[in-house]
């Protein structure tokens, strides 16, 4: 297979250049030029969306039937829950979260379900394949239907899938996967987007739904360009504190579902355990009612919950008293104070007493 030309873009302006430089010479702007593929011509027979454009035809909008999407339940029901219901045939579906989150003892736990009813396919750039034959011993899973693929080479996980055609394929991770294509390292910014578009092309023209499993920065956010997220049809994070069992997997994209559901897990010996009630997590265990406590309920997607809130009022020795907060963020504990004092009857010095002149 002969090699693709790459050619450098810019990310600010779009120019592109044959090398590499410091600077764009189209606009000037420093360290903005990435490595791509640079796009065969049709006349050339190798266009690289034939794939795509041979599928697509010109047709009226309402001739569309317009149906809702078949989908496949994982066998988690709080995996389906932030899914909308379960994969979709096609889609790719993008789990980002902290590194020893449980983002792939999440997605093994899911193969082994699904591994009994399709074909599935686990690709491994991170574990050998002994480690991960350890995990399913530990998590006692009954995973011999699943397939190993120790591999980063896009390639060659291109022609594994060509050839075994497996309906639900896990990648982990995407920032692992390599393309001979390009000569940068695999995780760059051109690597991920490249990669990640073959992949997301290669789900569409054939079916396979297609899980990636994305790391993310020290801000929390999705590491790589941000094109990949738009790139795929959903987007999920894996969030919890390291010092806790719990953890919470929310979506913020969805192109199949609502963007609001929650799902709620926590951490054992034997792997992710799903909580039925997640109100227990965010109740304290009193057998009396304590001060300076009020218990809240409040709505997250189609599921309520329970949340208790707790406050603390201290003297102040300072001429200004500080208001601080834990789980909410300081702007809209301002807001909240604001709105009390506007509309509570009344206002609260800083030693807690009431103003007795309004």
């Amino acid at each position: 297979m002969a090699k693709a030309k790459t050619i450098y873009s810019c990310t600010e302006c779009g120019g592109q250049s044959p090398k590499w430089q410091g600077q764009c010479p189209h606009c000037g702007e420093w360290n903005t030029l990435v490595e791509s593929v640079a796009e065969v011509l049709p006349s050339a027979g190798k266009n690289r969306f034939s794939a795509l454009a041979a599928s697509g035809k010109l047709q009226q909008l309402a001739e569309v039937e317009a149906s809702e999407v078949s989908r496949t339940p994982t066998g988690i029901a709080e995996f389906d829950r932030v899914l909308g219901g379960g994969l979709v045939e096609g889609g790719v579906v993008l789990i980002g979260g902290d590194p020893g989150i449980g983002k792939s003892t999440l997605l093994l736990q899911a193969l082994a379900h699904l591994s009994q009813s399709q074909k599935v396919l686990y690709v491994s750039g991170e574990e050998s394949a002994q480690q991960i034959a350890l995990r399913a011993k530990r998590l006692s899973l009954d995973a011999r239907s699943v397939n190993l693929l120790p591999e980063i080479q896009l390639e060659k996980i291109q022609a594994t899938i060509a050839h075994e055609k497996p309906d639900v394929v896990v990648i982990d991770s995407i920032q692992t996967v390599y393309s001979e294509q390009l000569t940068s390292a695999p995780g760059s910014v051109a690597q991920v987007r490249e990669c990640a578009a073959q992949l997301t092309r290669l789900a569409k023209s054939s079916g396979v739904t297609i899980i990636l499993v994305g790391h993310v920065t020290k801000e929390g956010a999705l590491a790589g360009p941000r094109v990949l997220e738009h790139i795929v049809d959903t987007v999920l994070y894996f969030e919890g504190d390291t010092h806790s069992s719990f953890r919470l997997i929310r979506a913020f994209k969805n192109r199949f579902g609502a963007v609001n559901e929650l799902g709620v897990f926590a951490m054992t010996e034997k792997g992710l355990r799903e909580v039925s009630n997640p109100s227990a997590l965010f109740l304290s265990q009193h057998g009396t009612q304590v001060a300076g406590s009020c218990v809240m309920v409040t709505q997250e997607g189609t599921r309520p919950l329970l949340v208790e809130i707790q406050a603390l009022l201290d003297a102040s020795h300072a001429p200004t008293p500080r208001r601080l907060s834990l789980g909410l963020e300081q702007n809209r504990l301002a807001m909240l104070l604001a709105v009390l004092h506007r509309h509570a009857g009344g206002c609260v010095h800083q030693r807690g007493r009431r103003c007795e002149d309004h």
